[in-house]
Formats: C-alpha cells, sequence, structure tokens
C-alpha cells in the first residue's frame, strides 16, 4: 500500500461513521417535508413518482406471511447499477453497489450493510459462486433479493433500484455538493469518455458528472475506500438538500429520480418509515462492517469474504429483525464488533 493510500485511510477511520449511502435519500427526503408549506405539492409528486416507479416481485420464501412496514421489522435491499445507453446492455446490468438495511420498529433504529460489489458468494439464480453483482445480471432485483438472503440468512422484503442517470441529476438539480477529493483525479464520464473529468486535490463543489467520478474511482484504492467515497458524497447531498434554499428544488429532484427508480414499496408503505426518522433522539443510524479481503481465483478478482465476520452479521442482523434464537453474550459481542463506530 502506498503511503497516500495509508494516510488516507488512516484520516477517513478516524472520521465519524455515522454513513449512508446516496440510495437512501429519496424515501427519507420524501418524510422530511411534512412540515413545509411546500409539502402538499411535494407530497403529491412523491405518490406520482412511487406509483410509476412500483414494480413488484414474489414475496421472500423466508416469510411464513405478509409483512407490514407500519407493524414490522423489516429489511430493503437498495441496488444501485450503470445501465447507461452508453454501455448497450441486453437485459439486466450488473449492480454497481448494494446496502442492505435493515428495521426495528421497537428500537426505531435502522442498520446500514454495505455489499462489496465483488463480494465472491453463492448466486442462486445462476447455481454458482461467482461476484454478488452478477445476480442482478442474472435475474434483475429478485434475483439480487435471494442471493442476500442466502449469504445471511434474513428475508430481504423490499427493494429500492436506482441508476446512476439519478446520481447525476440529483446532485444537478441542487447546484452541485461540496466534497474533498483525497488526490487528483483523471476520470471517465458517464459517457465514458476516458479522461473527460479532471479533479484536484482538496475541497471543492462538483456537479453530477464529477460527483459520479469522484464516487466511482478506485485506481489508486479499492472497493472499500470507494464506498467510503459514495458514502461522503450521500452526506454531502443530505447537507445540501437540507438547506432552506435547496427546498425549491425538490421538485427537480424527486423528477430525476422518478425517471430512474424501481421499487417494491407501494406508496402508503413509504409511511412505515415515519416512525425511524421522528423519534426525540433523531435518526437512530448505525454502519455495519463487512470485513474480507482481495482474492484472485483463475485470474479473476474478487473481494473474498471473513466467514467469521458473515456469521456475525447474520446473528447481528437477525437480532436486529427479531428473527431467530437469542444470542449468548459472547456471540452478542462479536456481532456488535461488526458496527463501525
Amino acid at each position: 500500500m502506498s503511503t497516500t493510500r495509508r494516510v488516507y485511510k488512516i484520516k477517513k477511520t478516524k472520521r465519524k461513521r455515522r454513513k449512508r449511502l446516496w440510495l437512501v435519500l429519496v424515501p427519507l427526503l420524501v418524510l422530511a417535508l411534512g412540515a413545509t408549506t411546500y409539502a402538499a405539492t411535494l407530497y403529491v409528486k412523491a405518490q406520482n413518482v412511487f406509483n410509476g416507479s412500483y414494480d413488484p416481485v414474489e414475496a421472500s420464501a423466508k416469510r411464513d406471511e405478509a409483512i407490514d412496514p407500519l407493524e414490522d421489522n423489516f429489511s430493503i435491499l437498495f441496488i444501485g447499477i450503470d445501465d447507461s445507453d452508453e454501455r448497450d446492455y441486453q437485459g439486466n446490468s450488473r449492480s454497481d453497489a448494494l446496502i442492505l438495511a435493515t428495521f426495528n420498529k421497537d428500537q426505531k433504529s435502522i442498520k446500514l450493510l454495505s455489499i462489496p460489489r465483488d463480494s465472491y458468494v453463492y448466486v442462486p439464480e445462476k447455481g454458482v459462486t461467482t461476484k454478488i453483482n452478477a445476480a442482478h445480471a442474472a435475474g434483475g432485483p429478485k434475483a439480487t433479493m435471494d442471493t442476500v438472503e442466502e449469504l445471511f440468512d434474513i428475508p430481504v422484503d423490499y427493494y429500492v433500484r436506482m441508476n446512476f442517470n439519478a446520481f447525476i441529476d440529483v446532485v444537478d438539480s441542487l447546484d452541485g455538493i461540496e466534497v474533498d477529493v483525497p488526490y487528483e483525479m483523471h476520470e471517465m464520464d458517464s459517457h465514458d469518455k476516458k479522461n473527460a473529468i479532471h479533479l484536484k486535490e482538496g475541497l471543492q463543489t462538483v456537479d453530477g458528472e464529477e460527483a459520479l467520478a469522484f464516487a466511482r474511482t478506485r485506481k489508486k484504492d479499492s472497493d472499500i475506500q470507494r464506498g467510503e467515497r459514495q458514502q461522503e458524497v450521500l452526506k454531502a447531498i443530505i447537507s445540501k438538500a437540507t438547506t432552506v434554499g435547496a427546498i425549491s428544488k425538490y421538485t427537480d429532484v424527486m423528477e430525476a429520480v422518478g425517471d430512474n427508480m424501481t421499487t417494491n414499496l407501494q406508496f402508503s408503505q413509504i409511511r412505515g418509515f415515519i416512525k425511524y426518522v421522528t423519534t426525540d433522539n433523531g435518526l437512530n443510524l448505525e454502519t455495519v462492517k463487512l470485513e474480507g479481503t482481495d482474492s484472485t481465483i483463475n485470474g479473476t478478482y474478487y473481494y473474498q469474504l471473513n466467514e467469521t465476520s458473515v456469521e456475525n452479521i447474520k446473528l447481528l442482523l437477525k437480532s436486529h429483525m427479531n428473527l431467530g434464537p437469542t444470542k449468548t453474550n459472547s456471540q452478542a459481542d462479536a456481532a456488535e464488533s461488526q458496527i463501525e463506530k
């Protein structure tokens, strides 16, 4: 590891780890607007967005009966994809970002787990062990949900899938965001034009294309740091979106998202999020860390997940959703160690 990478990794590790992915932005934005005079128009807009984006899938085989987000603990898989016209995908594209979120109604809490796109896992739709991002290419959201269920042995109840066009448009609709670029970057744009984006090191305001390049690059580091940059972008989006001046831009944000999102969540079910963002103590959100190592198998790069880490996360998420037996003290300690402080 180079000196630059070590310094950057240490710097990032010391930062506060209350992280979120940009894919979670939309439902939280919808719920945050209830007290504004603009709320009525936005409510109708949000309802139209979700109704137009609704795309149901078969319920989880790990559920004996239907659940209600207003009454039950549940989970959502956020799927980020890159299916631009320039890539000329036939059918489903591979997923580029995966976040599993579990929700506990009694604790009013959310746990977020980032799953590296190159994780070496069993994909039921293909019947082979391969990169987890191949699941979406093989069978879309449902195949991806089944793969995550297989990995962590919990039901994946809902999905939200968004592509990078939404990412670019959301940032542009907010007139850019501020990020801290760790090193000089020369990156391709969303049309795959090489070196179209040039970012210098330091704190700066970036537009949608620049923000995407910043979040996607991994030339000088790894998928782990790449995920951290995506989380930094999300925090910047949330910070900008919650300013007074940004309120008038929410309609544009909704339109950007609506054209680039599908979900099996109905708008009426979105109300289930309210209890998690209106508590007296604020949003109780914890980021869970999935450990692993770089690996090469038959000449192909994979992210080899640490088996102990996977088992601990299984226990942690099952406990959070009140599934399965109660953990012993030692198991609880091991599971809690997966939470990023």
